[in-house]
């Protein structure tokens, strides 16, 4: 089947954010930009909390490895969307356009369940802080973070073999800035029922499951803080809450924006501009989000400055 494809299609065109060429300068200079302080922040939290031992915490282990997926994540898209600024087309072949939604669909789906599994973290630290140490052992952080990563592999690896199957034999233009699902399934031939029932199937999971585990932690967490009687407390205990809900929201409100509709319903050019948010703009803000809001993330930068300023 894939051969059969390849016969049919064996590049595709990406037609970018915009085809307005008096913006192509300005978004490739924003963009690069963005991607810059993306590769540098979160760089940089994986090295302040693997050189930072008052760090090495289940919670820090966590948004280590949700920085690494945010890296991952806007290195698979940005690069070559920043291409398609500077040349009149930007071609990628079907080998790499399906290499490139496998990557996609494994770091976007790892994600969603990483900031679950940091919610339940939160949730846990707040509601259970006699049980923290047992129920957040650096064993259970492990098995949680290989079961993110395993069930990414698993939607990723399902989601690419149903688009493998996909006969693609119209125009050979995909409407988006990278290979993405429903753009893809638009210039297909053949029937893309069972792709659209997949993906759907797939969105309800990887999107609602983590946002109920994440809704049902907060509920849990802010009955807690509102017994706790000082106001110093509540303030303190929101404070190690409020960038995980920033980051959830810009997240997966731009996520169920793009694939919890219909293909027939869904506005490619709208789905644009949402895929921005949680392909570019979140990788981005994470690390700032993390560092800014963060007491103890702080504090390991102005000893690691310290340090580095004194040598």
């Amino acid at each position: 089947m894939l051969q059969g494809n390849l016969s049919r299609v064996t590049e595709f065109i990406l037609a970018g954010l915009t085809e307005k060429t008096e913006f192509q300068l300005p978004l490739f200079v924003l963009f690069l930009g963005i991607y810059v302080v993306t590769v540098v922040g979160n760089l940089g939290m994986i090295t302040l909390i693997q050189f930072s031992s008052h760090l090495h915490t289940p919670m820090y282990v966590l948004l280590s490895s949700l920085s690494l997926i945010d890296l991952c994540h806007s290195t698979v898209i940005t690069p070559k969307m920043l291409v398609n600024f500077v040349t009149q087309k930007n071609i990628i072949s079907y080998p790499e356009c399906m290499t490139q939604l496998f990557c996609f669909l494994v770091f976007g789906i790892a994600e969603c369940h990483m900031l679950a599994a940091m919610a339940y973290d939160r949730y846990v630290a707040i509601c259970n802080p006699l049980l923290y140490n047992a129920m957040m052992s650096y064993q259970v952080c492990f098995w949680m973070t290989f079961a993110v990563y395993g069930m990414a592999f698993i939607g990723a690896t399902t989601h690419t073999v149903c688009m493998l199957r996909v006969h693609f034999c119209k125009i050979d233009v995909i409407n988006h800035y990278f290979c993405d699902l429903f753009p893809l399934l638009e210039l297909s031939c053949s029937d893309t029922f069972i792709n659209e029932v997949v993906v759907l199937c797939f969105s309800v999971f990887n999107i609602f499951v983590p946002t109920l585990t994440i809704l049902s932690s907060y509920i849990f967490i802010i009955a807690s803080i509102l017994q706790i009687k000082s106001t110093e407390g509540r303030s303190k205990a929101f404070s190690t809450c409020s960038s995980h809900i920033a980051a959830v929201a810009v997240f997966f409100g731009s996520l169920a924006f793009m694939y919890l509709q219909p293909s027939s319903v869904n506005s490619m050019d709208q789905g644009k501009v949402s895929s921005v948010f949680y392909t570019i703009v979140v990788p981005m803000m994470n690390p700032l989000i993390y560092s800014v809001r963060n007491k103890d993330v702080r504090v390991a930068i102005n000893k690691f400055l310290e340090r580095k300023f004194f040598l």
